[in-house]
């Protein structure tokens, strides 16, 4: 399961560009939002590399 922190997210956009079928991009601030909290597949894949690449530490990756 993916959980983000909006409050650490620097709008940096890795997730997006990394995960586009599991993040998106707060249309305000450029905050992270997660559209699939449990993907699946090639989906998880690139979640769990958006995970690593975050550069201020806002997404986790916790197995259910």
């Amino acid at each position: 399961m993916i959980e983000a922190d909006p409050e650490v997210c620097i709008a940096a956009g890795m997730c997006a560009l990394t995960a586009p079928a599991v993040f998106d991009q707060n249309d305000d601030d450029g905050t992270v939002v997660v559209l699939d909290g449990t993907p699946q597949g090639a989906d998880a894949d690139a979640a769990r590399e958006a995970v690593e690449l975050c550069p201020s530490g806002a997404l986790s990756w916790r197995d259910s």
